[in-house]
């Protein structure tokens, strides 16, 4: 018989226990938090460079943040911006934003002025939680005076250091790295905020899972930043769907929190899935500090990781590792997004770590997984796994997406889930072109197996169009990742006056490797059908990625049409 998406194939490939279906509470988001606090109020919720945080500490100051909130004007629906790495007072504002019935906007500390402009002037926070070290560049958007924030908590990354290390901090780095600032008049520390907090009645605000919980914008590499509106239930929904594809034991997991938290993965995954189980997150402010990393692993032990192909790549080139200096082998459990995870990355760090790596996929747009490759089942190589639990998914035709395309056939993948946005803020066209009739069109075109695997071959707008031929990125990489030379590998389309685009590779070798360019394009002759093989190829020491290891294509293209 003929396999069809309403067959759901994938439900043949779930490891035992997983169900069909998962049941989705009505409850608010911080509802997590507040059953931690109440089971294991003893346990570390946070842990940061050795500083332990409890839950029941994490619960009160959450409480607090809010109370001060409110005491300071902010009502149910108000929306603020939290402009941190991943640090205790991301945690703390996040919770206690949500708690005050506030709305959670993420942002990304590496934005330029303009962009962070653009997020403040779209979501009309009037509330923004700042690190200290992005202190002065936020106060130079505030100035132009486009933006209505007027409520400005200050936030210094060694608060939340153990003793030694706050002092080392404050003579040796505080002022030399650009975190010591004069706070001006109308501004506050975040430390006299929460002490304000802490004198009020604990808040009371009603928040059901029908309540904004987030607005969390796209990274804006295919054009201006959308924020995506995610309800308390969708968020819920995502993680109770997360819980069910990993085994674990509620309050006795270490998660290591090294993926950003503003990036809607690393919030669910990371910070949100840790909270909802009572575990404990061991937090990594700078995620390319493999000392602080690895150290972290070698000291506390982490079982679940998850993270982004640069990440585990990292790790398995580090001669420190190789050379048995840190252990890694608590790691057993890794979910891998935001960026293809290759063949060589996935086994060899499986090798060092003896535990499993696997595949997943999620946009912002479903805040944030729906697919990844069993745990303990069948990976299939190349696979962005199989729809998680109450996920559904169709491929259709990539023109109209009208019409479902053979199993097997390339198409656009459309899903449906309870983790679903509301749509995009303030922006009505988009949303409408983006959900239809229940569905979220994803804009990746993508195919599936008979067996219910799920494969990206690439985003619509990254699809190369050579001489009349598709050709996708993804596979060109996946062929020239094989090359023994090559450690990083990206492709693109570039502009050719005969083809109209034509297939450029720009490639990180391994250290001291000869290959020269011809060589590589000679051998991919070898490999893939005369109109996808690249016709030219760029070394480089490094790939432009964002934040959470995606490369940017576009700057890469950018930087070649600018170098004619």
């Amino acid at each position: 018989m003929t396999v069809t998406y309403a067959d759901k194939p994938w439900l043949k490939q779930y490891d035992e226990g997983v169900p069909e279906m998962v049941e989705i509470p009505n409850h608010s988001l911080h509802h997590f938090l507040t059953e931690a606090a109440r089971q294991f109020p003893g346990n570390p919720a946070i842990i940061l460079k050795g500083n332990k945080i409890s839950y029941r500490q994490l619960d009160e100051e959450t409480d607090a943040f809010a109370a001060a909130l409110i005491a300071n004007g902010f009502k149910k629906g108000d929306r603020a911006v939290i402009y941190t790495p991943n640090t205790p007072q991301f945690v703390i504002s996040y919770f206690g934003i949500l708690k005050a019935g506030g709305i959670v906007i993420a942002t990304n500390p590496l934005y330029t002025e303009r962009e962070l402009e653009h997020q403040l002037i779209d979501c009309g926070a009037e509330t923004v939680v700042v690190l200290s070290l992005y202190y002065n560049t936020l106060k130079n958007v505030q100035r132009k005076g486009k933006t209505k924030v007027k409520r400005v908590i200050v936030a210094n990354i060694k608060e939340y250091l153990p003793g030694h290390l706050k002092f080392l901090f404050t003579i040796a780095k505080e002022k030399k790295e650009g975190h010591r600032v004069a706070i001006e008049a109308g501004d506050m520390s975040f430390q006299d905020f929460l002490a304000t907090g802490k004198r009020l009645p604990k808040p009371s605000v009603e928040v059901n899972g029908d309540d904004i919980a987030l607005l969390q914008y796209t990274g804006g590499t295919t054009g201006v930043a959308k924020g995506a509106v995610g309800l308390h239930r969708n968020l819920v929904a995502n993680t109770l769907m997360l819980e069910t594809w990993i085994e674990w034991e509620y309050g006795k997991e270490v998660f290591l929190a090294a993926i950003p938290f503003f990036h809607v993965y690393g919030m669910v995954t990371a910070m949100i899935f840790s909270i909802a189980i009572a575990g404990s997150m061991v937090i990594i402010p700078n995620p390319r500090d493999q000392k602080d990393l690895l150290g972290s692993i070698n000291k506390y032990k982490p079982g679940i990781f998850p993270g982004v192909p640069a990440m585990y790549n990292a790790i398995n080139n580090n001669p420190d590792v190789a050379a048995g200096k840190y252990d890694v082998r608590s790691i057993r459990a890794c979910i891998s997004g935001s960026a293809p995870l290759l063949v060589e990355t996935k086994v060899r760090f499986e090798e060092l770590t003896g535990g499993t790596l696997v595949e997943g996929f999620g946009m912002t747009e479903t805040l944030v997984a729906t697919h990844a490759n069993p745990i303990k089942g069948r990976n299939q190589a190349g696979s962005i796994g199989i729809p998680l639990p109450n996920v559904d998914c169709r491929i259709v035709d990539a023109d109209m997406g009208e019409k479902d395309m053979p199993v097997g056939d390339i198409g656009e993948l459309i899903v449906r889930s309870p983790s679903v946005m509301q749509g995009y803020w303030q922006m009505p066209t988009e949303t409408a072109n983006t959900l239809r009739n229940g569905w979220l069109y994803s804009g990746d075109i993508a195919r599936m197996d008979e067996d219910g695997y799920f494969y990206i071959e690439d985003r619509k707008k990254d699809m190369i169009i050579a001489g009349g031929y598709n050709i996708y990125p993804r596979e060109v990489e996946e062929v020239l990742a094989n090359h023994p030379a090559v450690m990083e590998v990206s492709v693109a389309g570039i502009k050719d006056p005969n083809r109209g685009e034509t297939v450029k590779a720009w490639i990180v070798k391994h250290p001291g490797n000869a290959t020269t360019e011809e060589e590589i394009i000679e051998w991919s002759k070898t490999q893939l059908a005369k109109y996808k093989y690249p016709r030219i190829v760029e070394f480089r020491d490094e790939l432009p990625k964002t934040t959470v290891g995606k490369v940017l294509k576009r700057e890469l293209v950018k930087e070649h049409e600018a170098a004619k």
